[in-house]
């Protein structure tokens, strides 16, 4: 849903701030670093009972996934393969260690089996995330859905803001984020189902073209029979 609506006019916003940060010297891959520390720092934070703390980190650390992209933009390296690779694994590692760090939280506060309510909805994500990188690959467009991953980030955050609210909102992005994984598949699905274009057959030439092509010229001809009359 961010992806389709409101990334265009915030990147757009955050133009002139990846400029700035240019000029500092920065490179996107630090700022990538940078939130993939905070994370860790959230998780930490979060497994402590610290739930304020966590929430201020967890903005921070979805303020570096932002700025990361305006960076790259800015200093003009938006094609880079390894930025990009570097991006999405810690995308997927960020999610791993906020949700850990919930994970880790409910197993000291919360009794039975609600610990496990974390992972289910970090898998139901990277099923997601996976939906986008495979369709991607094949050259289709699996962008969209209720719950992407600044969704998540929000969610989450309210989470943590009221804390005694937390397992309930757990539950909420369990259900969105499968809804979205739905989503992407039917997508992509009736993105697969359009035919493919069939090649354009190469135009094999015919036996006259051919002959043509393989006869000699008849002034080669005469002069071949000219030099071996002389001879």
């Amino acid at each position: 849903m961010f992806d389709g609506h409101w990334r265009t006019n915030i990147e757009a916003g955050l133009r002139p701030i990846g400029t700035g940060l240019r000029r500092t010297g920065l490179q996107a891959d630090h700022l990538t670093a940078l939130g993939i520390g905070l994370a860790l720092a959230a998780a930490v934070a979060i497994g402590a009972g610290w739930l304020r703390v966590g929430l201020v980190l967890l903005v921070l650390t979805g303020l570096c996934d932002f700025l990361d992209g305006a960076l790259a933009k800015a200093s003009g390296i938006t094609n880079s393969r390894r930025g990009a690779f570097f991006d999405s694994v810690s995308d997927r590692l960020t999610d791993a260690l906020l949700l850990g760090g919930v994970a880790w939280h409910l197993a000291l506060t919360q009794p039975g089996t609600v610990v496990v309510l974390p992972m289910a909805v970090l898998g139901a994500a990277s099923l997601v995330s996976y939906q986008r990188a495979k369709a991607e690959s094949l050259g289709f467009d699996a962008r969209g859905g209720l719950m992407e991953r600044a969704e998540r980030f929000i969610v989450l955050g309210f989470g943590l803001l009221f804390g005694e609210f937390i397992v309930a909102v757990l539950w909420v992005m369990l259900v969105l984020t499968a809804i979205t994984a739905g989503q992407r598949f039917v997508k992509v699905w009736r993105q697969a189902e359009r035919p493919e274009p069939l090649p354009i057959p190469e135009r094999r030439p015919d036996a006259r073209t051919r002959r043509r092509r393989t006869a000699r010229p008849i002034s080669q001809t005469w002069r071949e029979r000219a030099r071996t009359r002389r001879s």
